[in-house]
C-alpha cells in the first residue's frame, strides 16, 4: 500500500548496514531485522501485539480465587436492533387500509469513514511514486552481526525519536494495560442477515373518458328539475301536520335519524365525549381542583364558580321544569322541559345530560305534552317517572330503544284531570311491584303500579278544602276540590308524606285511614292489614286501613299565602321539612309543631329550594330575579351566607334548583331552557372539626344533633317568651 515518503525513507534507513555498539541490549527494531534476515516473514505489528500479551500484574489488581477466575461468562450477541422500530404501518391500495411492516431492517452503521489508501505494489500505487520521484523500495538480507552493528544508528535517526515510536514506547517504565485483570484479545463476527426486497403492486381505480358541453338549455332543465323537487319538498311537509298527534314523535324520530349510524354510535359518542374534554379542558381542571382560597378571608361567606352550561337547540322557547340527579351515575341528571306560561302550553321534551359531554345531551324524548315533574328511581336508575301538563303520567325505560315510553296512562286507566305537579318513587309493594305516587291540580294523590304491561291505579287522597261546601249537578253539597302542587314522603319513615296545596297549605298524613276489616299482630312489632296488604308501624295498629280516604288529615299547617311550589323533608332530621312559596318566603317546620321554626323573606318569588345532602343546617333556594342563596343554619341562622345571581339577563327567572348526591356542586335551571351549572366553595360545605381529644360521631348523628341544637335553642327561647 501506498505510504507517504517519511515512511519511505525510514523503511531505507532500516535497511543500510550499521556497526553494533558493544555493550547495548538488543532493542525491538533490532530483534525485528534479525528475524527479517532469519528469513521470518513476519508483520511489523506482530512483535507489538506479543508484547501487549504480557502479563504484568499492577500493584491495585483484584485478587480472585481459582474458582472466580476459572468461572465462564457468557455473552450473547444477536442481530436485532434494540432500537428498530416495531410499529412501522404502510398504506395497503389492496387491502385498503394500514397494514404493519413485518420486515423491519436491524443494521446499525456505527462508523462510516471512505479511505484513499493505494496498495504499493499496485499499478496505481507505482504510478503514484513515479510521479512523486519516490525511488522503490529493496530489500537486502544480511547476516545477524550486520544488524547488531546497525543497531547505534538506528537509534540516533530522527526519525525513530518521535514520541509514538517504538523506541520511545519501549523506554517507558509502565505500560498502560489494556484490561487490569485477565484480557485476552477475542474477535467476533456476526452474520448479516441477507436482505429482502418486498413490493406489492395495486390495481388503479378504474377510468373513463367523460365529455359534454354545457348550454343554456341544459342549464336550464337543471334548474327547473331542482325548483320541482323543492315544491314536492313543500308539498310533503304541508300535508304531515294533517296527521294524528300521535305520529308527532315520529316525524320527530325521522328528522333525528335520518342517516343509519347505529353501528359507529357508540364510538361517535366516545370521540365526542374526547373532543368536548379537551374542548373544555379547564371547567374540568376547576371542577376536580379548584379550590377558591380567598373563602378564607370571607368571613364564613362562600361563593359558586360558574361551570358548564347545557343547552339544547330544539328546546328554545321551552322552560326547565324539572331537575333531578341519577343516583348511581352521578355525572347524568335529567331535565324536564316545558312551560309554566298556560296560555302558551304545547309540546315538550325530556332530556339527559352528563358532566362528560355539556354539548350535546345523552337522551331525547319528545312529548306531545309540556313536562312538568320527574323522578329517577332510586336502585334502577334507567326508569323515569315522568307527569305531563294534560295530567297523563308516564314511565321511560332508557334501556329500550325507540322515544316512546314502556308505561303511559290513559283517561280509561285513571289519569288525572289536571297538570301533574309533583310524582315520586316509592318503595316495591308486597309483590315486588314498582310503585310511584303523584299529585295534581285536580285534588289527586294517586298511586300507580306497575304490572306486567299496564299502569294500575288507586286513589290515596282526595284534597279538600276545610269548610268550604260546594252543590252538585244534583243539588247535593260536597266539599270543594283542593289543588294538590308538591308532595314528599318522609326519608326514614315511608309511610309519612306531606302535600302542599294551591292554597298554601300543608297536609301531613299517612297511607292508612279508617278500615272495618281486623289487623293481625306481627312478631315484629307491627301490623299486617288484612285488606289492602299494606304493613302497618307499631303504634298505627289500632287505626285500620282503607282505600277510600277519610277527610281528616294528621295535620295541617297554615304555611303560605299563595301557592307552595316546594316542600321536602330533611336528609337528616326525622322531625324537620322546609317549604318555598310565590309569596317570597322560605320556612323551616318541626312537623311536631303548627309554627315555622324559620321564616326567611328572599324579596322575589321563590321558585324551588332544597337541602344539601351532606348537611342537615344547609339549604338553597332560586328566586326569579335570576339569584340563587345559599343558606347554613349552623353559621348563621338570619340571612343567606351566599347570594350570587347566576343569570346573563335581567328578565330571566330562576325555576329549579338541585344539589348533586356526591359532588360538590349544583345544577339550576331558568325559564329560557339553559341549565348551569355551579361548584359550592369550600365555606358553602364545611364540615364540624373535632376538638382536642374527642372524636366525631358518624355522620348522620353528627347532622342531626347540629340539627335538634338549633331546635332547642327555638324552643327555650319560645317558652321564656311565654
Amino acid at each position: 500500500m501506498s505510504v507517504p515518503n517519511n515512511n519511505v525513507a525510514a523503511s531505507a534507513g532500516k535497511a543500510s548496514n550499521v556497526q553494533k555498539t558493544p555493550g547495548a541490549k538488543p532493542t525491538k527494531a533490532a530483534s525485528k531485522k534479525k528475524d527479517e534476515e532469519e528469513g521470518v516473514d513476519a508483520g511489523e505489528g506482530l512483535d507489538e501485539r506479543a508484547h501487549g500479551k504480557a502479563l504484568i500484574k499492577p500493584a491495585d489488581q483484584l485478587e480472585l480465587t481459582e474458582a472466580e477466575l476459572k468461572e465462564e461468562i457468557t455473552r450473547i450477541l444477536t442481530a436485532n436492533n434494540p432500537h428498530a422500530p416495531q410499529n412501522i404501518v404502510r398504506y395497503s391500495f389492496k387491502e385498503r387500509s394500514y397494514k404493519p411492516t413485518l420486515v423491519v431492517d436491524q443494521m446499525a452503521v456505527h462508523f462510516v469513514l471512505e479511505g484513499s489508501l493505494v496498495h504499493q505494489d499496485s499499478d496505481e500505487g507505482r504510478r503514484l511514486r513515479a510521479k512523486e520521484g519516490v525511488p522503490e523500495e529493496t530489500t537486502t538480507v544480511d547476516t545477524g552481526v550486520g544488524s547488531d552493528e546497525e543497531e547505534p544508528e538506528t537509534l540516533s535517526s530522527p526519525v525513530e525519536d518521535r514520541p509514538d515510536s517504538v523506541a520511545s514506547k519501549t523506554d517507558k517504565k509502565e505500560q498502560k494495560l489494556t484490561n487490569q485483570i485477565n484480557f485476552s484479545e477475542r474477535a467476533s463476527q456476526t452474520l448479516n442477515n441477507p436482505m429482502r426486497e418486498r413490493s406489492c403492486q395495486t390495481e388503479p381505480p378504474p377510468r373513463s373518458n367523460f365529455s359534454a358541453t354545457a348550454n343554456q338549455w341544459e342549464i336550464y332543465d337543471a334548474y327547473v328539475e331542482e325548483l320541482q323537487k323543492q315544491e314536492k319538498d313543500k308539498e310533503k311537509q304541508k300535508a304531515l301536520p294533517s296527521k294524528k298527534d300521535n305520529d308527532k314523535s315520529r316525524i320527530m324520530l325521522t328528522e333525528t335519524q335520518s342517516n343509519d349510524f347505529t353501528k359507529v354510535a357508540k364510538a361517535t359518542q366516545i370521540l365526542e365525549r374526547m373532543v368536548n374534554q379537551n374542548t373544555f379542558d379547564s371547567i374540568a381542571q376547576d371542577f376536580k381542583y379548584f379550590e377558591d382560597a380567598s373563602d378564607e378571608f370571607r368571613d364564613q361567606e362562600g361563593t359558586l364558580l360558574p361551570l358548564w352550561k347545557f343547552q339544547y337547540d330544539k328546546a328554545k322557547g321551552l322552560s326547565v321544569t324539572a331537575l333531578c340527579w341519577n343516583k348511581k351515575y352521578l355525572d347524568l341528571f335529567a331535565v324536564g322541559m316545558g312551560s309554566y306560561d298556560f296560555s302558551k302550553q304545547g309540546h315538550g321534551m325530556l332530556v339527559f345530560y352528563t358532566l362528560k359531554n355539556p354539548s350535546f345531551p345523552e337522551y331525547i324524548y319528545p312529548t306531545n305534552s309540556g313536562v312538568l315533574c320527574l323522578d329517577i328511581h332510586d336502585q334502577r336508575s334507567y326508569l323515569v317517572a315522568v307527569g305531563f301538563y294534560d295530567g297523563c303520567v308516564a314511565v321511560y325505560n332508557l334501556k329500550q330503544k325507540g322515544l316512546d315510553p314502556v308505561y303511559k296512562s290513559t283517561a280509561k286507566s285513571g289519569k288525572h284531570t289536571d297538570p301533574v305537579w309533583q310524582i315520586r318513587w316509592q318503595n316495591d309493594d308486597m309483590d315486588n311491584n314498582h310503585n310511584f305516587y303523584s299529585v295534581s291540580s285536580d285534588g289527586r294523590v294517586v298511586s300507580w303500579t306497575l304490572v306486567k304491561n299496564e299502569l294500575v291505579f288507586t286513589d290515596i287522597i282526595r284534597l279538600s278544602l276545610n269548610g268550604v261546601v260546594s252543590e252538585g249537578a244534583d243539588g247535593s253539597q260536597q266539599p270543594s276540590i283542593a289543588c294538590g302542587t308538591a308532595f314528599d314522603f318522609h326519608k326514614q319513615i315511608d309511610y309519612l308524606f306531606l302535600v302542599g296545596t294551591e292554597e298554601g297549605k300543608i297536609h301531613k298524613d299517612h297511607l292508612w285511614a279508617l278500615c272495618c276489616l281486623p289487623v293481625s299482630a306481627m312478631k315484629n312489632g307491627s301490623s299486617f292489614c288484612l285488606c289492602c296488604t299494606y304493613r302497618h308501624p307499631a303504634g298505627l295498629a289500632l287505626q285500620r286501613c282503607s282505600k277510600t280516604y277519610s277527610s281528616q288529615f294528621l295535620e295541617t299547617y297554615d304555611a303560605h299565602s299563595m301557592a307552595v311550589d316546594a316542600v321536602k323533608w330533611n336528609h337528616y332530621h326525622p322531625k324537620v321539612f322546609i317549604s318555598c312559596s310565590s309569596d317570597w318566603t322560605v320556612k323551616i317546620w318541626d312537623h311536631t309543631i303548627n309554627t315555622p321554626m324559620f321564616t326567611f323573606d328572599l324579596k322575589a318569588a321563590v321558585g324551588d329550594v332544597s337541602w344539601a345532602p351532606y348537611s342537615s343546617t344547609v339549604f338553597g333556594a332560586v328566586t326569579t330575579d335570576g339569584i340563587v342563596h345559599v343558606f347554613d343554619l349552623n353559621i348563621n341562622k338570619y340571612q343567606a351566607i351566599c347570594q350570587q345571581s347566576v343569570v346573563a339577563k335581567k328578565k330571566t327567572k330562576l325555576t329549579h334548583f338541585e344539589f348533586n348526591p356526591i359532588h360538590p356542586i349544583v345544577v339550576v335551571g331558568d325559564d329560557r331552557g339553559y341549565v348551569t351549572s355551579l361548584k359550592l366553595s369550600p365555606n358553602l360545605r364545611k364540615k364540624p372539626k373535632a376538638k382536642k381529644g374527642q372524636e366525631l360521631p358518624k355522620d348522620p348523628e353528627v347532622q342531626v344533633a347540629k340539627m335538634e341544637k338549633l331546635l332547642s335553642l327555638l324552643r327555650d327561647s319560645e317558652q321564656s317568651t311565654v
